[in-house]
């Protein structure tokens, strides 16, 4: 009997020991530097997020945050690496949209899935801009969809990737204008864009910071933004409700999230700190300036917007037939 007491209480002083020192590690969260993944190459709205938040979340936590970019497989091997990494807080996903709520559907062994992964913050949302090369005669959204019906199949469309929301919003864009349309895939808005200036496609759905800057100067013809507003970088294009097509507003956001399993006071103690971030003035000035809009969301409000958005796109995806394998 002693020897079983002796060992029950040993067990039980190396459990504390054990809870004492993962209390310790949280409560001392950050001792090292923090590394934001990002399943997109450089360019583009999760990019330009990742980039936002990255140097005043240093100032805030006292290290060093580092974004490190890992495109490739419609941004599965970035939430492999993420879901697989130490449950520490020390490496974090800067997770799109469409990737988070789409991947499960569409791929039938992607890698990963949505419970190896727990919300932490919103970074930003953004509208998405339709645009077209200057060499389609097409001038608003009406007359682009009556230039696509009476030429099926001869306008290809670029997206960021297979799975993307350029991908899967503007195949929802075909269904719901009925007209056919080419999926050229890419792996990034970077290489995508260098294809639509160059006309080789003639018609890309993104992000205001990969498609505004050429709207503006008319390398590109911007014909609708998916937002409710008109958006302040390109004031005189209409919204798809005022060209017509309301029920058409996808929308993209980018956010944080952790390994499961990473301890709730450091994911607690992330989520403040970007607040903190997205509430700098600083910060909203650079947003804007990107056409980008910093939005505050708490880990359980992220949670609730993930399983709502899933159900919504994974409906849309199999109405769709949509799938990569």
């Amino acid at each position: 009997m002693n020897r079983k007491i002796f060992l029950s209480k040993l067990a039980g002083g190396v459990a504390i020991a054990v809870a004492g020192i993962g209390g310790a590690a949280a409560s001392d969260y950050p001792s090292k530097a923090i590394t934001l993944v990002v399943p997109n190459p450089p360019g583009g709205v999760v990019d330009a997020a990742a980039r936002l938040v990255s140097d005043s979340l240093t100032k805030t936590l006292g290290q060093a945050v580092v974004v490190e970019n890992r495109g490739g497989a419609s941004g599965n091997i970035a939430y492999q690496t993420v879901s697989r990494a130490p449950k520490d807080g020390y490496t974090l996903l800067a997770s799109y949209s469409a990737y988070h709520v789409g991947n499960p559907s569409l791929f039938k062994k992607p890698g990963w899935s949505q419970s190896d992964l727990v919300p932490v913050a919103m970074l930003v949302k953004a509208a998405n801009v339709i645009v077209v090369h200057p060499s389609l005669p097409a001038k608003n959204l009406a007359e682009f969809i009556s230039y696509a019906k009476k030429n099926p199949g001869t306008i290809n469309y670029a997206s960021q990737g297979a799975g993307s929301l350029s991908h899967v919003g503007t195949a929802l864009f075909a269904q719901m204008t009925k007209t056919e349309l080419v999926h050229v895939p890419y792996k990034g808005s970077g290489p995508a864009m260098q294809d639509v200036l160059g006309g080789q496609v003639q018609l890309f759905m993104s992000t205001p910071p990969s498609v505004g800057p050429h709207a503006q100067t008319g390398k590109l013809r911007a014909l609708a933004v998916t937002s409710k507003t008109r958006h302040p970088m390109l004031p005189d294009v209409p919204t798809t409700a005022e060209a017509g097509l309301p029920d058409f507003q996808p929308e993209a956001w980018v956010a944080l999230f952790a390994p499961a399993g990473t301890p709730n006071d450091v994911v607690q103690k992330m989520a403040a700190a970007v607040t903190t971030a997205l509430e700098s003035p600083a910060v909203k000035q650079r947003a804007e300036l990107q056409g980008i809009e910093p939005v505050v969301m708490s880990p359980r409000e992220l949670g609730a917007l993930v399983k709502a958005d899933t159900a919504h796109w994974s409906r849309i995806i199999q109405d769709n037939k949509i799938s990569v394998d």
